[in-house]
């Protein structure tokens, strides 16, 4: 699977349509901008639900979710992540993947990462630098922690991630998918209509 993008003539931004539930938007700018301007979700009301009364079970649902979903979605035929969002890059990474490459750390990051208005370190652009034409990465092995830990949908205490998880849902098929399982399951915690 792999979303089409449409660029919007009035902002320039990308529409990436999402499966089951699309359209999501995303500033054209990319994720680097992603505290600053939110994406919105279709899932905006469950996630809202969610962070409201979290469910005790809300880590073994996700975590099955995030195994039906990888059992489905092969990531190198979409790279979506890789293709409109930046990792924030910590000392470490930078130190092993300027390894890597046989540079300086400090002629890796002037090449390749800036810090934004956040503090943050990252990619000076996206495309991610290190995705092949194929959707591989280039670094793979010594990819940045938080390109490891994507979508971050199988680590625990889910409920500390909610609003990341939003976000990487208008980004990644597989935590789409995550998501309409969770409404799918939790659309039962709702007030019944009077």
């Amino acid at each position: 699977w792999s979303p089409p993008d449409f660029t919007d003539p009035e902002r320039g931004s990308i529409w990436i349509i999402g499966i089951g539930n699309g359209p999501f938007w995303l500033n054209g700018k990319g994720v680097n901008n992603r505290k600053k301007n939110q994406p919105t979700s279709v899932f905006a009301s469950l996630f809202r639900q969610l962070k409201q009364r979290t469910p005790r079970d809300l880590d073994t649902v996700v975590h099955t979710a995030h195994r039906q979903a990888f059992a489905k979605i092969d990531c190198l035929d979409c790279a979506q992540c890789c293709k409109t969002t930046g990792p924030i890059w910590i000392d470490k990474d930078v130190e092993r993947v300027a390894k890597r490459l046989r540079m300086k750390a400090v002629d890796f990051f002037k090449t390749y990462l800036r810090v934004d208005e956040d503090g943050d370190t990252v990619l000076q652009q996206v495309p991610c630098a290190f995705l092949a034409a194929d959707n591989a990465c280039t670094i793979y092995d010594d990819r940045p922690k938080a390109c490891r830990e994507f979508p971050h949908t199988d680590r625990p205490k889910q409920a500390q991630i909610l609003e990341l998880t939003e976000r990487n849902a208008a980004v990644c098929p597989a935590v789409a998918h995550i998501a309409e399982k969770l409404e799918s399951v939790y659309r039962r915690l709702d007030p019944p209509a009077r």
